[in-house]
């Protein structure tokens, strides 16, 4: 099982992005720091809206960038700090993740051209009163999906303080 720490700083992102978005589904990548056995911290996120085939191209332009530019704050420390996985929101539904969501998240561990060992999806929405509802599950190339634990923390530091 993986632990994934969400800063109370990307959680306020997420919350307002939710809000903004209202019933629209919106997702992005995640960047995380290793700080032990089994356990990321987000670092930094994207927020893409969904939609067509050429927004598509262009948040997969824009997140190529945003990882060019976490690799270069980072001095391309890749052991410690990484592409974590997706995270998307299920406004209308319970955020867990549908045979749709799995078949994408295997696509990426299993693309031998990716290299990941792991990635994380966060399903995210909000609940009745307006907070955070989330899920996290880790996909393994082998086909095994598990929860992950998500530790919310309002502890934050930056990768340029240590």
């Amino acid at each position: 099982m993986l632990n994934l720490i969400l800063p109370s700083e990307l959680v306020q992102v997420l919350l307002v992005s939710l809000r903004k978005a209202g019933q629209r589904e919106i997702g992005g990548i995640l960047m995380a720091e290793h700080v032990g056995l089994n356990e990321f911290k987000v670092c930094e996120i994207t927020v893409h809206r969904r939609g067509a085939i050429a927004s598509f191209v262009r948040r997969i332009e824009d997140a190529i960038g945003k990882l060019r530019l976490f690799f270069e704050r980072t001095d391309n420390d890749y052991r410690r700090f990484n592409y974590l996985g997706e995270w998307h929101s299920h406004p209308l539904f319970e955020p867990i993740p549908s045979k749709m969501d799995d078949m994408s998240m295997f696509e990426i561990v299993q693309d031998a051209s990716v290299g990941a060992n792991f990635a994380v999806l966060l399903i995210v929405k909000l609940d009745t009163d307006g907070q955070l509802a989330c899920t996290a599950h880790a996909y393994f190339p082998n086909g095994r999906r598990a929860c992950s634990t998500i530790i919310f923390s309002d502890y934050s530091h930056t990768h340029n303080s240590l």
